[in-house]
């Protein structure tokens, strides 16, 4: 009789030769929602045969079984793995070709020193900034560095973080700010930051409603250019030096940058998806832009769309 922890051979080769999913299934998928749910649905097929995978090795160590079936069924089994890993590559290949180079969000799954994104494109000279971008986390203590802005001299010349048990804190050369962000519960927040040199003065807003402001952050000292710009990582080094506790976990999108002060309106049209909303003049979210290393993924994103 088979282990009581799992199926045997029988019902692990009716699964490994049940009818495959046909391209032709998820080719047509138009929505996000489609599309992770097919993904869930290949990874639980992972998941059974994976357990299949162990069930057989329990049935060896116990002495069970004939060498050439075990070894024919071995081979079925992984090949319908290594099937099924590739299908899912190409369906996020897939996903990837036929999407609007915004509508993308990476997902950082896991608190390492490696996963990460990287913009392309440096910061210029700036007397003035908004940074704003979708986050969706629900990591705790604190749910880490959605990005930072390092350059020669000055690995925090800007960075927003959230570490340990202390609140959310935009740093602007090494200067201190804290926000009052509230986002680690696991639901999709839109948040912005401005600041202008004249003063230091910044406003914070969370999901299109200012919620705090001050001032004396970093005045007077321009955003100096030419820098390393990092998602989901804090920098001690020009472009490194991450550290797994500062790391952000959860998902970010529609990262933008303005070299102004945006209004209270043009920040609410961003987190309400209004059609009056503005991409970044100095950082635009756009797939093309974004470099991504260490197992971090890309995955459809519509903002107001799929938000909770």
């Amino acid at each position: 009789a088979p282990p009581a922890s799992g199926p045997g051979p029988r019902s692990a080769r009716n699964d490994v030769l049940s009818p495959p999913l046909r391209p032709q299934q998820y080719s047509r998928l138009n929505s996000s929602s489609q599309t992770n749910s097919l993904k869930d649905l290949l990874q639980s097929k992972i998941d059974d045969l994976e357990r299949q995978v162990l069930s057989r090795v329990n049935s060896l160590e116990e002495g069970k079984g004939g060498p050439k079936n075990d070894t024919e069924e071995r081979i079925k089994i992984e090949s319908a793995l290594t099937s099924l890993h590739q299908r899912i590559s190409e369906l996020e290949k897939g996903q990837k070709d036929s999407r609007p180079g915004d509508k993308f969000q990476l997902t950082f799954p896991l608190r390492t020193n490696y996963m990460y994104a990287k913009v392309k494109k440096s910061l210029p000279e700036m007397y003035a900034f908004t940074v704003c971008m979708w986050l969706k986390s629900s990591a705790a203590p604190g749910v880490g560095t959605p990005f930072s802005y390092a350059v020669p001299g000055q690995a925090n010349e800007l960075v927003l973080i959230e570490w340990g048990n202390n609140p959310m804190e935009i740093l602007i050369n090494d200067k201190v700010a804290k926000l009052p962000f509230v986002i680690n519960d696991g639901k999709w927040h839109h948040i912005c930051v401005t600041w202008t040199t004249r003063d230091g003065v910044w406003e914070a807003y969370q999901d299109g409603t200012q919620g705090g402001s001050g001032e004396n952050l970093a005045p007077y000292h321009p955003i100096k250019p030419q820098g390393v710009l990092v998602l989901g990582q804090e920098q001690d080094t020009l472009g490194g030096g991450f550290d797994a506790t500062q790391a952000f976990v959860g998902e970010l999108a529609h990262f933008n940058i303005w070299d102004r002060k945006l209004t209270p309106g043009e920040v609410y049209n961003l987190a309400t998806c209004s059609a009056k909303a503005l991409s970044g003049n100095v950082i635009t979210w756009a797939e093309s832009h974004i470099e991504i290393f260490g197992g971090a993924t890309k995955w459809t994103f519509e903002a107001c769309r799929q938000i909770n």
